[in-house]
């Protein structure tokens, strides 16, 4: 489902409260994290983190007018989703997700290339997902998306 709110703050008040208070969650626990150099805003309908034009210029391949997108928070239908374009283009931080998982989670996963699903806010890890938006700088996304996905 996307949204129509124009900034991450109007996202969130627009969600039911227990969205509210899960996507709040994540929102704090990804900015506290997240490398310098990545930009909140909305991205999608959903509130994404990027690398801006300010730094890599080139924008998205997809659509050059977008800054190169990076993670994204959304309250779907029926889950709450963070999409992780890094684990999409880097086994070895999808294989260390998936083996940390299990160990901050009771909840089996369910995920798809990039997307991490939650149907119940109460199951969703945190401090993993902290530590996830830690794991990749600007410079690297940028180089990992380069050699991924431009030919």
């Amino acid at each position: 489902m996307t949204s129509t709110a124009t900034t991450p703050t109007a996202y969130v008040d627009s969600l039911p409260e227990d969205r509210k208070k899960a996507i709040s969650e994540l929102r704090k626990v990804i900015v506290k994290n997240l490398p310098k150099g990545f930009h909140e805003e909305m991205s999608y309908g959903m509130i994404g983190y990027v690398i801006p034009h300010t730094l890599y210029p080139a924008g998205y391949h997809c659509k050059p007018e977008l800054p190169l997108p990076f993670l994204n928070i959304a309250s779907q239908k029926n889950f709450i989703a963070v999409y992780h374009m890094g684990m999409y283009a880097d086994k070895k931080l999808l294989d260390w997700f998936t083996a940390e998982f299990p160990k901050h989670s009771k909840a089996k996963l369910d995920m798809g290339k990039s997307c991490i699903r939650f149907k119940k806010p109460e199951q969703i890890p945190f401090e993993l997902i902290g530590e996830l938006a830690s794991k990749m700088t600007v410079k690297e996304w940028i180089a990992l998306y380069e050699k991924s996905y431009l030919k």
